[in-house]
């Protein structure tokens, strides 16, 4: 079955909900390693000829406005991943409005076209924020993969359709990729993305994206370039969260060269151009 390939575009310090992270204002006076890291990502996909969705962080795509063209040219999808980084819930539906605009206006000037996906930070578009489906269809968005079917630390929509469905909102409809869960025990579990990828062994992320696919569903994985870096700089934070953002980084080339080589990946937009769904 078709799999869906997704990297959310952000530096070493694009770390949420944690008070020794630093704010807009004192991200310029940090080193990135973004441009690195992503640069090497882009290279291992030339290399199995896989193409992903690049969800750009507005804040990184107005810095390094080249990344964002090499991913273009390269025939990878360009999406917003918002601009300033923030949780959805904790902004006012105007603060939120503006940030995905600028983004979208940021990438769409440099890629010379439409940029129609989006995913919020943190998956933190929740049930007290259906508002937002309605703002991204406004600004012009024909998609989303926000949606956390599952409780997690930012949020999560525990009730959410698992499925990749339609939202109708009064500016037309969106179409929503939830992020892939697979059951256990009766629980709904992620192992497709970020720590979650890193933390589960090869075999066993293999065996529940199967699960995923025997239900109909594509597997939404997703990855950040600092996944790839075991030299970054590490960030203050306790010991659960600080395993959580660090476990296993040495793993994640190699499980994506794996998924690469053995399951058919590609964006969203051609998942969608070949699997549409139902009105």
């Amino acid at each position: 079955m078709q799999n869906i390939l997704s990297i959310d575009v952000e530096d070493w310090f694009h770390i949420l909900d944690l008070a020794e992270a630093p704010d807009l204002d004192g991200w310029e006076k940090l080193e990135s390693r973004v441009e690195k890291n992503f640069q090497r990502l882009l290279d291992e996909l030339r290399v199995s000829d896989t193409k992903a969705t690049c969800f750009f962080l507005g804040w990184v795509a107005e810095r390094f406005p080249e990344l964002v063209r090499r991913a273009h040219e390269a025939g990878h999808e360009v999406a917003s991943h918002g601009y300033a980084h923030q949780l959805v819930y904790g902004l006012s539906r105007e603060a939120f409005a503006e940030d995905i605009t600028r983004a979208k206006r940021i990438l769409e000037g440099i890629v010379g076209g439409p940029v129609v996906g989006y995913r919020a930070p943190g998956f933190s578009i929740v049930a007290e924020t259906p508002w937002a489906f309605e703002e991204l269809r406004k600004a012009g968005y024909e998609y989303d993969s926000s949606v956390f079917p599952a409780s997690r630390g930012h949020g999560g929509m525990a009730g959410a359709d698992v499925k990749p469905h339609r939202i109708g909102t009064a500016s037309g409809e969106l179409v929503e990729f939830p992020i892939s869960v697979a059951s256990v025990l009766g629980k709904k579990v992620c192992f497709f993305g970020g720590g979650y990828l890193r933390l589960f062994p090869y075999a066993l992320i293999e065996r529940m994206s199967a699960q995923v696919n025997a239900d109909g569903r594509p597997v939404v994985y997703y990855v950040h370039p600092r996944e790839i870096d075991p030299e970054q700089p590490r960030m203050k934070m306790g010991p659960f969260r600080r395993f959580k953002s660090y476990v296993n980084l040495e793993t994640t080339l190699p499980k994506l060269r794996r998924l690469s080589a053995t399951q058919s990946l590609m964006p969203f937009r051609d998942w969608m151009r070949q699997n549409p769904l139902p009105n």
